[in-house]
């Protein structure tokens, strides 16, 4: 018999129900692999459930805060029970925008300038008196959204000076943390990455269209809101700068088996970093099987590779 899976989806955050897609999908690729599963929305009885359980491996589905932020992970380490995905460390800097945008910087991968501010520094520091000087280091349009949150939540475009302040309290309410970035017009991209013996691969470039100003939460899990092209509208030269530079970011962040890397090509042919994704969705709308079944793996392919990876970790 292969080996059981348990995988882990819903929870708590306020990703819950793209969590639930990308669980229900995955389970059905397993099936198709002959793996037996359990499926688990995870609550306070998580621990109880897999020490019932027994499963040989764990396949994460969970998306947001506890799912993608390392505390799962840390929680698996302890119980000893191998899952999918990068580990403790790749989460915690992964989730954390603020944090992961300052190692680019310090690791010279070019992303968007930006400064970050937490909820005590308006509280107990008046931060706000400084916005000014906010918009004038990096002028108009910004892009404010909360540090550590997925799925595009929080995110607003400024234009104005005005709006600022409304952008400023819809981020905090989802996260304490606020990054102010500077806008970069230009092509949306996305860079999957899948470990092979390994080695670190990018799969086929995604292109992001969406019908908004931005690819934002509506535009991501909505069917007709956006058009994709994979591979990008790119040359091979620029492709091949994209994907490398993924890679970077994947090894940087200490990454393992499989991540996406999101940027914004500017009008000078320049990729800036957004974000590295450690938790990929695997919805019908989900960028990583869209890339996987353009480099010819099925998602049950996929879904079997990284169960594999996970596997291959685990300590009797």
């Amino acid at each position: 018999m292969k080996e059981k899976v348990a995988v882990l989806m819903g929870g708590r955050s306020l990703e819950r129900e793209v969590s639930l897609k990308s669980g229900h999908r995955v389970s059905e690729a397993l099936k198709e692999k002959k793996h037996p599963i359990i499926q688990l929305d995870v609550d306070e009885n998580l621990v109880d459930n897999l020490t019932e359980e027994k499963p040989d491996v764990v396949y994460i589905a969970l998306h947001g805060k506890y799912g993608e932020d390392g505390t799962v992970q840390e929680l698996l380490e302890i119980i000893n029970i191998p899952y999918t995905g990068p580990g403790v460390y790749a989460s915690i800097v992964g989730f954390d925008k603020a944090l992961s945008k300052e190692i680019f910087q310090l690791e010279n991968i070019p992303t968007a300038p930006f400064f970050a501010l937490s909820a005590g520094a308006f509280k107990e520091m008046g931060a706000s008196g400084a916005l000014g000087k906010v918009i004038k280091k990096l002028g108009l349009p910004l892009i404010v959204k909360p540090a550590r949150q997925g799925s595009a939540l929080g995110i607003k475009y400024v234009e104005k000076h005005e709006q600022m302040a409304e952008a400023l309290i819809g981020a905090l309410s989802y996260d304490h943390k606020v990054i102010i970035e500077k806008y970069i017009k230009g092509k949306e991209v996305a860079v999957s990455i899948l470990e092979e013996k390994g080695e670190p691969k990018a799969l086929p470039v995604v292109e992001i269209v969406p019908k908004k100003e931005f690819f934002d939460f509506e535009s991501m899990y909505t069917t007709g809101k956006t058009e994709y092209y994979v591979p990008a509208r790119l040359s091979e030269e620029q492709s091949e700068k994209v994907q490398n530079l993924a890679i970077r970011v994947h090894e940087t962040l200490c990454c393992r088996d499989v991540s996406r890397v999101d940027m914004i090509i500017d009008e000078n042919n320049q990729p800036y970093v957004l974000e590295l994704n450690t938790g990929p969705g695997m919805t019908e709308t989900s960028l990583l099987p869209m890339a996987a079944e353009t480099a010819g793996i099925e998602l049950a392919d996929l879904v079997e590779k990284l169960v594999q990876m996970a596997l291959a970790r685990k300590v009797s």
